[in-house]
């Protein structure tokens, strides 16, 4: 039986158990015509890139489907009439891998799990931003006042 991924959006103003509730009733129309839901992952709550149907948000959600054309056919029909989904793309695919997270989920963890090491000084801000334990004043090296007699000795080797 043919494999999909089908990755729907609904508006942001439903609520997470309605987009599950969108899910399911895709999973009872897949059972009605001898398909079967694989894989479900919700994505949750995220931005859009530009407005679609005046939402700036979206729920997402991704189900992997086997399932053969016709009922696929169906989905996407019942998909585009529903009023709370706004956008939803299904694709064939070779094999869908249940256990796995898709590479959305996958970024989530890793960006959560990535720590933050260390960025280099902090320069010296306005305000007294910055390197505040040094009362406003900059210790690097760079930053050091010099004495009198070496800045004499720099400029006449200069010229």
């Amino acid at each position: 039986m043919p494999l999909y991924e089908c990755v729907f959006i609904a508006r942001n103003d439903v609520t997470q158990q309605q987009v599950e509730t969108i899910a399911d009733n895709i999973g009872i129309t897949l059972a009605d015509h001898g398909g079967e839901v694989k894989k479900r992952e919700y994505w949750g709550l995220r931005g859009l890139a530009y407005k679609v149907k005046k939402n700036r948000k979206g729920h997402y959600m991704l189900l992997g489907i086997s399932a053969p054309a016709p009922a696929m056919q169906e989905i996407v029909r019942q998909l585009g009439l529903n009023e709370d989904v706004l956008r939803e793309l299904t694709i064939r695919v070779e094999e869908i891998d249940p256990e796995a997270p898709s590479a959305i989920l996958a970024k989530r963890t890793d960006d959560r799990d990535r720590e933050r090491g260390f960025r280099g000084p902090k320069p010296a801000g306005r305000f007294g931003s910055g390197r505040a334990g040094t009362g406003g004043r900059d210790d690097r090296e760079e930053f050091r006042a010099r004495p009198r007699d070496e800045m004499d000795l720099n400029l006449n080797d200069e010229m």
